[in-house]
C-alpha cells in the first residue's frame, strides 16, 4: 500500500539587480549603462553584457571596470561580483587601463606618452622606462610636480610637449635596436629628433630659466618635495592621478648599477641631467671650488656634445663604468707610519696631533713616533666602514672622513693630512681598508693615482692648456654656476675661474666628462641623502632623518648637526605599524628605534629602506632578471601584492 505525500526540495534563485555603469568611451555627458545581473556573474560577464549593450565596434582588450568608492580596478574577471562585494549602489567606469600622461624628464623635456593606470607604479615605470629604452627602471619612480605660480607674463608661453602617445608599449626587456636607438624612434624624423633630446645633454640653461626653478631654502623644503613620491605598490589611480596630469620621472634610489654606456645612453644622459640641476639649484651643498669644477665640466660637455657625432665615444679607461662610479666611494690596505690628526669630540672644530700607523686592515695611533713601539691609544678597523673625501686643493684642506661601525650606529671620525701626496697614500689606504684589503693588494698604487688625477682636476693653473683661450666671450658662466655666485660674482669675475678649472678637463671625451662629473656629485657629503621630517618615541621635538643609499642618518633639525647614523648592514629587522603609522627598526648589539613621520607618509620611508635593501641584492649574474616580486615584499608593506 502506497501512501500520498509531499516532496520538498531547497532550490536557490539569485536575485536579479540593476547595476550601473559608466562608459568613458560613450563621452562624459552619456548617462550610466544600466545591467541587469545576479550577484554570481563574474566581471567578464558584466564586461560582456556592457560591450553587448554599447554597440559600438572597436577592440575593449585595454578596457576594465574601475570601482569610485573602493579605489580599486575589478582586474580579476573570474571572480563573482558577491566576491569583489559589489553591490547596486557601486559606482563603477568601464575605461581603458592605458592613458596619456605627462612625464617631465630630469632634462627638463615633456612627454606625452600611453601609461598604465591599473598596474602598480613600479610595473608603470618599468613600461616606461623600456619606451625610452632606460635599463633598471628598478632606480626611478615618479613624483609628483611641485606646484608653482605662474606670472602673467608665463601663462602665454606655451610648453612645447613631444607626444608619444601612439608608441605601442612592448613587454620586451629590451627593445630592438635599429641605428642605435628603439625601432619605434627611428619611424620618421620627428621620433628621431625626439630620442636625440632624451639621449643628447641640453645645452646650460639661460640664467633666468634657472631662476624660475624651485629651489628648496632648508632641509625641510627638501623634505617636503621627497614626500611627494609616489607609492610603487599602489596604481596611478589610487594616488589620484587622472588622465594627462603631469609627473616626474626621477632617479629615486641612488644606487647605479651596470651603467654602460653601449647600451645606456639615455639612462646616463637623464642621470647628468638630474645631477647637474641638482648642483644648479643648490639641492645638495658643494665647495665653491667644486662648483667651479662643475661649472667647467658642463661648458666642456655642451661644447663636446655638438661637436661629437656620436652620443658617446666608448673609451678604454672608462670600459667598466660601474667601477668608475664607484671609484669614489672606498678601497684600502697594507702598512704605512705617517703624521696626521684626529678631531677632538669627533667634531672639526678642533685638531690634536698624533702618530699615525696603518697595518693590515686597521689604523692605530700615538702621542709620538717614538711610542708607537708600544701599545695605540686607540686601534680602528677600517673594515665596513665609510670613506669619503673632504678636501679643497686651492685652501691646502686635505681630509678624510671615516664613518665606522658602532654598536649604536656609526661614530664619525676626520683625519686631516699635510699635504696632498699624504692625502693621496691614506685615502688609497682607507678605502682598500674598508673593503677588507690591506696595502700589499695590486691595486693600491692605481687607487693613489685616481686619487692624484681627481686632485689634479680642482687644481688651477696658470698655463694653458692646448686651444684652451685665456677668455672666452661666448661662455655664459650665470648659467653654469648657482644663482648664489650669480650675486657674489660678476660675469668677468667667474669667466677666468670656470675656464682656468676647464683647462684641467678639456682633453676629455664625452662619456668620461660625464662620468667625471657623476663622480664628483658622488663624493660631495651630501650625495643620495633623502631627507623626512620625523619625530621620534619618546621625543617632544621633530627631527630629520636622512635616508642613503647605505644608511639612516638622525640629523638636529635646529643646527643641522648629525646626531646618529645606523648602517642598513646592522639592521635587523624593520616594521611600520600601520595604525598609528610609526616605523620601528631594530639594529645589531640591541639598538631600537621607532619614528613616526610628519612631512611624508610612513610608507615612502618604508618604501625607500627596503627598495634600498633590494638594490643591493642585485648582481652581475642576475642584472638581465629584474626581481619584481622580491622588491614588492620589501617595499609593500601590507600592502604587498
Amino acid at each position: 500500500m502506497f501512501s500520498s505525500g509531499t516532496i520538498y526540495s531547497c532550490i536557490k534563485v539569485m536575485a536579479v539587480w540593476d547595476l550601473s555603469v559608466t562608459v568613458e568611451d560613450l563621452g562624459s555627458d552619456a548617462p550610466p549603462v544600466t545591467l541587469s545581473v545576479a550577484s554570481d556573474l563574474h566581471v567578464g560577464g558584466v564586461i560582456l553584457k556592457l560591450v553587448e549593450k554599447t554597440q559600438i565596434k572597436r577592440d575593449w582588450s585595454d578596457h576594465a571596470l574601475w570601482w569610485e568608492q573602493k579605489q580599486r580596478w575589478l582586474l580579476r574577471t573570474a571572480w563573482t561580483l558577491e566576491k569583489y562585494g559589489i553591490h547596486a549602489d557601486a559606482r563603477l567606469v568601464f575605461m581603458p587601463q592605458h592613458k596619456p600622461l605627462k612625464l617631465c624628464l630630469p632634462n627638463g623635456i615633456t612627454l606625452k606618452l600611453r601609461a598604465c593606470f591599473s598596474n602598480p607604479v613600479f610595473q608603470t615605470v618599468m613600461g616606461i622606462c623600456r619606451m625610452l629604452n632606460i635599463r633598471h627602471p628598478e632606480e626611478l619612480s615618479l613624483l609628483r610636480p611641485i606646484e608653482q605660480k605662474k606670472k602673467k607674463k608665463d601663462k602665454d608661453s606655451a610648453e612645447e610637449i613631444y607626444d608619444l602617445t601612439e608608441v605601442p608599449l612592448s613587454s620586451v626587456s629590451r627593445p630592438c635596436l635599429y641605428n642605435g636607438m628603439p625601432a619605434h624612434f627611428a619611424d620618421s624624423t620627428q621620433m628621431e629628433a625626439i630620442y636625440k633630446m632624451l639621449s643628447v645633454t641640453q645645452p646650460p640653461p639661460a640664467p633666468e630659466v634657472i631662476a624660475k626653478q624651485y629651489r628648496p631654502a632648508s632641509v625641510v623644503d627638501k623634505a617636503h618635495i621627497h614626500g611627494r613620491w609616489l607609492d610603487s605598490s599602489r596604481c596611478l589611480m589610487q594616488q589620484g592621478i587622472q588622465e594627462n596630469d603631469r609627473v616626474w620621472l626621477r632617479f629615486k634610489f641612488y644606487a647605479f648599477y651596470d651603467i654602460e654606456p653601449k647600451y645606456d645612453v639615455v639612462r646616463l644622459t637623464q642621470l647628468y641631467e638630474q645631477a647637474r640641476w641638482a648642483i644648479l639649484l643648490e639641492d645638495i651643498d658643494c665647495t665653491e671650488e667644486e662648483m667651479m669644477l662643475f661649472g667647467a665640466l658642463q661648458y666642456h660637455i655642451s661644447k663636446v656634445s655638438q661637436s661629437e657625432p656620436q652620443m658617446l665615444s666608448s673609451s678604454a679607461a672608462m670600459d667598466d663604468l660601474e667601477s668608475a662610479l664607484q671609484s669614489l666611494e672606498v678601497k684600502m690596505e697594507g702598512e704605512t707610519s705617517t703624521a696626521s690628526e684626529m678631531p677632538k669630540r669627533l667634531t672639526l672644530k678642533g685638531y690634536k696631533q698624533y702618530w699615525f700607523k696603518f697595518q693590515d686592515t686597521s689604523i692605530s695611533y700615538f702621542k709620538s713616533k717614538e711610542e708607537s713601539i708600544g701599545e695605540p691609544i686607540q686601534q680602528i678597523n677600517l673594515k665596513g666602514c665609510e670613506v669619503a673625501p673632504d678636501v679643497n686643493v686651492t685652501a691646502q684642506k686635505f681630509l678624510i672622513r671615516l664613518l665606522i661601525p658602532a654598536p649604536e650606529g656609526m661614530n664619525e671620525v676626520y683625519l686631516r693630512c699635510e699635504n696632498e701626496q699624504q692625502y693621496a697614500q691614506w685615502m688609497a689606504a682607507c678605502r682598500l681598508g674598508s673593503k677588507g684589503k690591506t696595502l700589499a693588494d695590486s691595486s693600491f698604487q692605481s687607487e693613489i693615482q685616481s686619487i692624484r688625477s681627481f686632485l689634479a682636476m680642482q687644481k688651477t693653473s696658470s698655463s694653458s692648456h692646448g686651444n684652451v683661450p685665456a677668455n672666452d666671450e661666448s661662455i655664459n658662466t650665470h648659467s653654469l654656476v648657482s644663482p648664489r655666485y650669480h650675486k657674489k660674482y660678476k660675469t668677468k669675475q667667474l669667466t677666468p675661474r670656470i675656464l682656468d678649472a676647464y683647462q684641467n678637463v678639456a682633453q676629455l671625451s664625452l662619456t668620461d666628462a660625464l662620468m667625471r662629473f657623476l663622480q664628483i656629485w658622488q663624493a660631495l657629503p651630501d650625495f643620495g641623502l633623502s631627507y623626512v621630517v620625523v619625530r621620534f618615541k619618546g621625543s617632544r621635538k621633530d627631527e630629520v632623518m636622512g635616508i642613503a643609499p647605505n644608511r639612516l642618518i638622525r640629523i638636529d633639525l635646529g643646527v643641522g648637526d648629525v646626531v646618529k647614523t645606523w648602517r642598513y648592514n646592522n639592521m635587523k629587522q624593520w616594521n611600520v605599524n600601520w595604525d598609528i603609522r610609526q616605523v620601528a627598526i631594530e639594529f645589531e648589539g640591541n639598538v631600537n628605534i621607532a619614528f613616526g613621520c610628519v612631512t611624508a607618509d610612513c610608507k615612502i620611508v618604508h618604501e625607500f629602506i627596503g627598495g634600498y635593501i633590494f638594490m643591493s641584492t642585485r648582481s652581475r649574474e642576475k642584472s638581465d632578471t629584474l626581481n619584481e616580486e622580491l622588491f614588492h615584499k620589501l617595499t609593500g608593506g601590507h600592502e604587498a601584492l
